[in-house]
């Protein structure tokens, strides 16, 4: 591999390039959580209607993960993420500016084209090293990305506090255009081995959907990501209805789990190489389901404070840091030639059954409920995703796993 050197297209892309795109995915998904109470206010709708903004976008990122990933394998990584970050900056401009929920909703759908920067950025760094390595710079990358939705809603929060929450998507305007700025400079295409068609390319679609392993990793992606979108989904109305905090210090809340996501990328990035992905993703597993335990436990015997709720989701996100890193390097590692597609379809996957549990989870929560049922979602997802998991490692007749952590 060439050694990557900054604002060089000739070269691989920088990993703050990697950084900034997938990272601005990641912000444009959470930076208004601690404004959905005062936009639902705003615009006279039910917290129900407005959490569509995550549940719909989630669901929309879904299916466009679909046409990105293929995008990129015929057209290259290059112009599809510009493509992505154009739409982003100015779907944003019209939710800065709707005057109404429907304008609103759809302009939010459109922002969906940036989940090209985490899609691509995890095929980009497979076109570029094997399997192994992959798993370690896409827990670095993780790691990185990380900071900015860490902030995220911490920004938010006092964005809305100070300006209302139309700052929130004036914020992403300007993102946008500095990340478009950066991609254009920086990011060299690394796909150098093109689908000729479009047909040729879903010709090859069925040797990776026939394959168990995709489909094992996949499951692990989805289960191991539904248990943090859960969180998304009903973590506001926790915040906001049941302790009744202010959109500022909701935002804070969300450093927890964040912070816990970026210590788990930072372990994944230092010895996926060393241990392998299996114990790798297995250790995430436990911890997520351990993450979820303790809350429960802690409300059961009275407890009420936001530290009971929020502080222990900082081993949820841990778990998911040392899991998604090994899962998503084999997922588009199975038909390396398909990295994109493989890419986008399992993000489509996870997005699909990440968009159920934010919906499900914030439906069934009132204040009578309190937040138990929330973090029985959660756990179920992480039993499912450990479950995923022994079956990926003793269902495959092949010896992949071993030769894989050789």
């Amino acid at each position: 591999m060439k050694t990557a050197r900054f604002l060089d297209r000739q070269s691989p892309p920088h990993i703050v390039t990697l950084v900034a795109i997938a990272g601005l995915s990641a912000l444009t998904m959470n930076i208004f959580l601690p404004a959905l109470p005062s936009m639902a206010k705003d615009f006279g709708v039910s917290y129900g209607t407005i959490q569509i903004l995550i549940s719909g976008y989630i669901a929309m990122t879904a299916l466009i993960q679909l046409v990105i990933g293929p995008l990129s394998d015929r057209f290259g990584r290059r112009p599809t993420v510009l493509g992505s970050l154009c739409l982003l900056l100015v779907a944003s401009l019209v939710c800065m500016l709707a005057t109404d929920i429907y304008t609103l909703v759809a302009a939010r759908m459109v922002q969906t084209a940036v989940v090209a920067g985490i899609v691509l950025s995890r095929a980009i760094v497979r076109d570029m090293v094997p399997m192994e390595q992959a798993a370690s710079m896409i827990g670095y990358v993780t790691m990185g990305m990380t900071i900015v939705p860490m902030i995220g809603p911490t920004l938010g929060g006092v964005l809305g506090d100070a300006f209302g929450w139309r700052a929130n998507f004036a914020a992403l305007v300007l993102l946008a255009a500095v990340v478009l700025a950066l991609v254009w400079t920086d990011l060299g295409e690394t796909n150098h081995n093109r689908s000729a068609s479009f047909s040729a390319q879903f010709r090859a679609w069925p040797g990776l959907l026939a394959s168990t392993q995709f489909w094992g990793y996949s499951a692990v992606v989805t289960f191991t990501s539904g248990a943090f979108f859960a969180f998304l989904g009903g973590a506001p109305f926790v915040g906001a209805t049941l302790l009744e905090m202010n959109p500022s210090t909701l935002g804070l809340q969300f450093v927890f789990i964040a912070a816990g996501y970026m210590m788990g990328n930072f372990l994944s990035g230092r010895y996926a190489r060393r241990f392998g992905t299996f114990i790798m993703m297995l250790a995430g597993t436990l911890a997520l389901i351990l993450g979820t335990l303790v809350p429960m436990l802690l409300l059961l015997a009275g407890a009420k404070s936001a530290l009971a709720f929020f502080g222990p989701q900082v081993i949820v996100g841990f778990g998911n840091g040392l899991t998604l890193p090994s899962a998503n390097a084999g997922v588009v590692s199975v038909r390396p030639h398909l990295a994109g597609s493989a890419s986008g379809l399992s993000g489509a996957i996870s997005m699909g059954g990440g968009a159920a549990s934010s919906l499900f989870a914030s439906a069934i929560l009132s204040v009578e409920t309190g937040a138990m049922p929330l973090l029985l979602v959660m756990l179920t997802c992480g039993v499912l995703a450990l479950a995923a998991l022994l079956l990926l490692r003793y269902s495959d007749p092949t010896d992949s796993w071993r030769s894989e952590e050789r």
